[in-house]
Order: structure tokens, then C-alpha cells, then sequence
């Protein structure tokens, strides 16, 4: 079965992933409308728990998805996402990403994720390196390498996380694995192209997006600055990004 949303099946070496956690939560379906070139659009759920914030929830994303055509990518940074995760895809989410550091059975969890129909990623903390999670890597469809600690939005890219990036990229590439490698937390104008570089292909950005004056155009400009440093041998091997 292939996980990919049509308009994304098939290659695309960057993807825009825009953070509603920073956008008007009074205006949220026009916030995702106004996003509507995006990629995915990216839902922070939080469960005060796991991480010390609280957002939104099961109904929230259910109803967002019906207010947009932009497929939904849930970070779920709660405690004991085994039981949670499904009810997301069941609410319409395309992506659902649990943290390892929550997660009691991995393996178990992404294959039931993949299994209702959704892709399947897992997120790391700063702290938490790749190399033990070598050996569950075939089993995601993205790994999501935080570059900030979770929990609020607007904090200060951590520089110290890309080699980390780096090594997950390695990981993928020796396993010869068709996954995204997903960075989130301070991605701006001054950060993405390092996180490309470092072989990054999906972004996250908030504050950047929804802080801008044209948020589409904020979106196309990001895009733009991830495409041109991103290295020349993963771009051909990507080829051209899809229609959407």
C-alpha cells in the first residue's frame, strides 16, 4: 500500500510543513487556508505530560481536516501514544508522529499507524540519539528530529542538532530507505538552509510562516532557500517535486 497522499506520491526533495501552533487558534480554518500552498499542514498536540504545554485535541483536528485540503501531519507529544495515535488517523490526519521516548511498543504502534491508512514517524527529543533506533527504521515512513526542546513554539534553533540530522540522513541512506527526514523547531529564512544541507527534506515552520505578512509567500520562500541547498546528488536522485 502506498502511504503517500496522491500529490505526493513519487519524489519531492523539499516539503513545507507550516505550524498552526503559532497560528490565530481563534481562526484556525482561516490560518490553514491561508497556507493553502503548504505541503502538510502540521498539528503540535500536546497533553501538558509529556511536554509542560497544553493544546488541542482529537475534536480540533477532526474539524481542521474539514477545513482544508491540506493533508494533516499530527506530533503528538503526549504520553502513552500506543492508545492515542490511531484516533488521529481516525480523525482525518495523513502523518501521525509519536516520540520514542513515549512510545512503550515502536514497532507495534507504527505498523498500526500504517495500517489504518496514515504514515507512520517518530520524533526525538535534542537528547535522544538516532543509532539505538537504527533497526526500527524500515518500519517509518519519516523520522522527525526536533531541533529544539518540544513544547513551545518560537524557541531558538539548537545548531548542536545537526549532526544528528546528519547521522539520520546516513542511516536512511545505508538502509536504502524511501523516507522523509523531517526537522522541526526554529526553522526560519536563517536556519533552513543548514538543516538541508545537513539532509533534512521536510520543514517545520511556525513563528517563520504565520509571523510573516503574506504567509503563503513566507512558505514559497522557505521552499526556495531548502531546495537550493539541498545537496545536488539527493536532488537528482529526488527529481522534480510533483504537482500538488
Amino acid at each position: 500500500m502506498d502511504r503517500r497522499w496522491p500529490w505526493q506520491a513519487g519524489a519531492m526533495a523539499v516539503q513545507i510543513n507550516p505550524s498552526i501552533l503559532s497560528a490565530d487558534f481563534s481562526r484556525l480554518a482561516e490560518e490553514a487556508k491561508a497556507v493553502e500552498g503548504a505541503d502538510w499542514l502540521h498539528v503540535d498536540v500536546m497533553d501538558n505530560h509529556f511536554v509542560p504545554n497544553l493544546t488541542l485535541g482529537v475534536p480540533v483536528v477532526e474539524a481542521l481536516g474539514k477545513a482544508t485540503d491540506t493533508p494533516l501531519d499530527c506530533h503528538l507529544m503526549i504520553e502513552d501514544p500506543d492508545r492515542w495515535a490511531p484516533q488521529y488517523v481516525e480523525a482525518g490526519a495523513g502523518s501521525v508522529t509519536f516520540h520514542a521516548e513515549a512510545a512503550a511498543a515502536p514497532v507495534r504502534l507504527a505498523r498500526e499507524i500504517r495500517a489504518k491508512g496514515a504514515r507512520a514517524s517518530m520524533a526525538l527529543k535534542p537528547a535522544t540519539p538516532i543509532d539505538q533506533y537504527e533497526d526500527l527504521l524500515p518500519e517509518l515512513d519519516m523520522v522527525l528530529v526536533m531541533t529544539v526542546e518540544p513544547g513551545f513554539g518560537g524557541q531558538a534553533f539548537l545548531d548542536i542538532m545537526l549532526p544528528k540530522i546528519r547521522r539520520t540522513r546516513e542511516l536512511i541512506s545505508k538502509h536504502g530507505l524511501e523516507m522523509w527526514l523531517q526537522v522541526d523547531g526554529g526553522v526560519a529564512a536563517s536556519t533552513i538552509e543548514r538543516c538541508a544541507e545537513a539532509g533534512a527534506d521536510v520543514f517545520v515552520a511556525g513563528s517563520a510562516v504565520y509571523g510573516a505578512q503574506d504567509p503563503a509567500k513566507a512558505v514559497e520562500e522557505l521552499r526556495g532557500l531548502a531546495r537550493q541547498a539541498t545537496p545536488i546528488a539527493r536532488r537528482m536522485e529526488d527529481g522534480p517535486a510533483t504537482a500538488r
